[in-house]
Order: structure tokens, then C-alpha cells, then sequence
């Protein structure tokens, strides 16, 4: 019912820049929130940032480093990432909580994972 779909991501050296995008689309109703987590090899999936009602929250290891946006009329959140550190390097996935047409409850839907590899 609802798709999630990545972009950008790649290689890149320490200190540089990457942009990911995300959109959501299908028989969505609404979307509370939108947002970002990564998962680095061995490790659990960690929030990285997240969007709700205009109202930004950063993992505290991304903070100052990382901007997240919304277009609320596209359903898309973008990840500007700044300042990239090799251990920054990961599986991005986007999220979105979804409530889908005809749907009393929202949820949570996943994007199928962009790699960032940031280089020493």
C-alpha cells in the first residue's frame, strides 16, 4: 500500500558531503513523522534523525553535522549530511509513519537501505 524509495548515498572521503532522499507514496491518508536511521555492520538499527510536525531531533553523534528536511506536499524528507566521518559509514534507511487511506492507526513503513561509506 505505501512505498518507500531511497536515493543518493555512495563513496565518499572524510570531511565530505552526501544528500540522501527518500519518498513515500501510495494510499496514504497522512504521515506523522519521517525519518532517518542507520545500521552499521554487527550493530542495531539506530535512529539518526527524525522529522514531526516541522519539529527536528538528531542523534547526538550527527548533531550539528547532519540537517534533516521535509515537502510535506511531495512526501519526501532529504538527509544533507556535512562533515562525514568514517564512522559515519552504514545502511541508511528511510522511514516513514504512515497512516494509509481507510487505515484507524498509523505505520511504520521502511525503504530498502542506501550505503554510505565515508573513507579515512
Amino acid at each position: 500500500q505505501v512505498q518507500v524509495v531511497e536515493s543518493g548515498g555512495g563513496l565518499v572521503q572524510a570531511g565530505g558531503s552526501l544528500r540522501l532522499s527518500c519518498a513515500a507514496s501510495g494510499s496514504i491518508f497522512s504521515i506523522n513523522a519521517m525519518g532517518w536511521y542507520r545500521q552499521a555492520p554487527g550493530k542495531q538499527r539506530d535512529l539518526v534523525a527524525v522529522i514531526r510536525s516541522g519539529r527536528t531531533s538528531y542523534a547526538d553523534s550527527v548533531e550539528g553535522r547532519f540537517t534533516i528536511s521535509r515537502d510535506n506536499a511531495k512526501n519526501t524528507v532529504t538527509l544533507q549530511m556535512n562533515s562525514l566521518k568514517p564512522e559515519d559509514t552504514a545502511v541508511y534507511y528511510c522511514n516513514a509513519n504512515v497512516r494509509v487511506v481507510g487505515a484507524l492507526l498509523p505505520y511504520n513503513y521502511w525503504g530498502q537501505g542506501t550505503q554510505v561509506t565515508v573513507s579515512s
